[in-house]
Formats: C-alpha cells, sequence, structure tokens
C-alpha cells in the first residue's frame, strides 16, 4: 500500500508540473512570439469568440486589413474590444492613414463611431475556450495568491510519501 500511494503523489506530482509548464507556455511563451492574451468579457462577437474566451492576438499593420477581418482595438484609454470590420474609410486628414466602421456579430448595428488605425491593437489568431479561466486566475491579485498557494500545495505533497513511510515505521510495521 505505501508504495502505491507514493506513485499516487508522484503521478499527480509530476501532472501538477507539467500543468503549471504548459500553462507558463500557453499563457506568457507566446508573448515571445508576439502575441497579446485577453479575455473576451461580453457577447458581442458570438458564437465566434464566446464569452469567456481567450484570445491571442497578432499585431497587424493597418493596411494588411480587409473588410470582414476581426480586429482587437482600443475603444479608450481602459477599454480593449474585438468587433469585425465593416468598411474601411481613408482618414480626411492623413492620406496614409484608415478609419474602420466595426460591428459586433451579435450587435444589430455597426458601433457608433470610426476606429482610427493607429487604437488597432491587432488581428486574433487563436482562440481557447476554456484556458480563459486560468488567465483570469493566473493574473493580478488573485492570481498571485492562487500561485503562491499551489506552490505550498506542490511543495508540500513532495513531503507526504516522506511522512508516510515514517508513519508506518513509528508503529512497527515493515518500512521498505
Amino acid at each position: 500500500m505505501n508504495r502505491t500511494a507514493g506513485k499516487i503523489w508522484n503521478a499527480v506530482g509530476t501532472a501538477l508540473v507539467v500543468l503549471v509548464v504548459l500553462l507558463a507556455a500557453l499563457l506568457v511563451g507566446v508573448r515571445i512570439a508576439g502575441l497579446k492574451t485577453y479575455t473576451v468579457l461580453s457577447g458581442s462577437m458570438e458564437p465566434a469568440y464566446p464569452t469567456g474566451a481567450l484570445l491571442y492576438v497578432k499585431g497587424r499593420d493597418p493596411q494588411d486589413l480587409r473588410v470582414g477581418d476581426p480586429i482587437t482595438f482600443m475603444l479608450d484609454e481602459s477599454t480593449v474590444v474585438t468587433h469585425r470590420i465593416l468598411e474601411i474609410l481613408p482618414d480626411e486628414e492623413a492620406v496614409d492613414t484608415f478609419r474602420f466602421r466595426t460591428k459586433g456579430d451579435a450587435n444589430d448595428t455597426s458601433d457608433g463611431n470610426l476606429v482610427h488605425g493607429r487604437n488597432i491593437i491587432g488581428k486574433p489568431v487563436l482562440r481557447f475556450p476554456i484556458l480563459d479561466i486560468s488567465h483570469t486566475l493566473y493574473s493580478g491579485r488573485r492570481g498571485y495568491i492562487l500561485r503562491s498557494g499551489l506552490r505550498v500545495f506542490c511543495f508540500s505533497l513532495s513531503f507526504c510519501p516522506a511522512f508516510s513511510k515514517r508513519a508506518k515505521g513509528r508503529r512497527g510495521e515493515r518500512v521498505p
């Protein structure tokens, strides 16, 4: 029984390490490739981008965008939006600049203001409907607390088989 428990604890510990490495690669490693991550907070782009989905956005030159492309842009200083391009219009003030009329797939009407080319962050290239949970939980203050708790839990797991062997050895049972 003792060896079986040790094997189970080792398997759980290994699985946790693999999970943490995969999450790090998916959430942080993609930044090396020039991708930014955003979580969809509203249903304006459903079903293409469901609420809670994690989007990977790659920077694009506004001149490379076409009607029908989804784009992620700054609506104001604190709001990031992903909507689809309905129309591309030349800027009246600058010849090489474009403005974009956008609309959410689930919205009935187009957005009220045109999006200036300098406000475009990029174009979504990947989406993961499940990873948003880990991204949301793993960022900010709650993420710090979660990471700290996960470290303590993993550290504790590394000692569980050793404590189990010592306890059985004290009771007079044979410890392998």
